[in-house]
């Protein structure tokens, strides 16, 4: 990986830079707006986002600003997790699109498998929307479909009905937080691994070990994560509204991390917090 253009390619010839901005916590204004064109003028070109952040309105606002090529950039949103039905996920995806101002999507995906609406019967609610995911999909609204903190279970499940496999699963990955299982699945899918929360919700800049590294390398221990989750084959989404932070995080390849250093940053277990399971998250 020698630049935020390098890609990575789905598992349908599409495309995907191999570093995203995450807009996490961004707020829906002209902050937002300037944290999203800062990325573009660093040089990042895919954005991730999701219906219950709030934001669409300002990323679509930064696309327009940006004056990039649609066709360069790479655009991914989120389904919320009150929102499940094929009518249902078909009405809230044209939501989506007038909030980004957008006539398609790059990457569409389920936000997370079994939310606290409909717990007595995900795996119905999973496959009428991943049929929705499916139209949409063939219909050339999006370009690639995917999920986000399914595990092994909830992958099973929606593909007893699945006639496309997902692309990507969006998954909490940082320092000390591999979720092996779900990697090896989810790679044994032929999915790509995207990897939120890279720098460990920020529990990362208390961690002596990446401290030693940071100084190791003459890099700040965020490039060090961000760098480790590139060596690890995932797409990390980094994220920050600080315009040196956003250049800084994109700072990542002119260096490459020892293979004994990425093995002692996967081994610094729970020292960053672990994912949370998605069978009992209270949202």
């Amino acid at each position: 990986m020698n630049g935020l253009t390098d890609t990575y390619t789905l598992t349908n010839g599409v495309k995907i830079p191999c570093v995203g901005f995450g807009t996490w916590q961004m707020p829906n204004d002209k902050v937002g707006v300037d944290a999203v064109l800062n990325a573009f003028e660093v040089g990042y070109r895919h954005i991730d986002t999701a219906q219950v952040y709030g934001n669409e309105h300002s990323v679509g606002q930064a696309v327009k600003a940006s004056g990039l090529a649609r066709e360069d950039l790479f655009i991914t949103s989120k389904l919320a997790n009150n929102i499940r039905g094929f009518q249902e996920t078909k009405a809230a995806f044209e939501a989506t699109m007038q909030r980004l101002d957008l006539d398609y999507l790059d990457l569409f995906l389920i936000h997370w498998p079994n939310p606290t609406p409909f717990r007595n019967r995900w795996q119905e609610a999973n496959s009428e929307t991943w049929r929705a995911f499916e139209n949409l999909y063939r219909a050339g609204r999006i370009r690639a479909i995917g999920i986000s903190n399914f595990h092994e279970r909830h992958i099973r499940a929606l593909m007893k009905t699945a006639e496309i496999a997902p692309t990507v699963n969006q998954i909490r990955l940082c320092p000390g937080d591999t979720q092996d299982e779900v990697v090896d699945f989810s790679r044994s899918m032929n999915m790509l691994l995207q990897a939120y929360s890279p720098l460990g919700a920020g529990q990362i800049f208390s961690i002596p070990e990446m401290q030693t590294l940071a100084e190791k390398y003459g890099k700040t221990i965020a490039q060090i994560a961000i760098r480790w989750s590139l060596q690890r084959g995932y797409l990390p989404l980094p994220k920050s509204i600080t315009p040196a932070r956003i250049k800084e995080n994109a700072d990542v390849f002119d260096f490459v991390l020892d293979a004994s250093d990425v093995r002692l940053i996967a081994d610094l277990k729970g020292r960053a917090g672990y994912s949370s399971d998605p069978d009992t998250i209270p949202f």
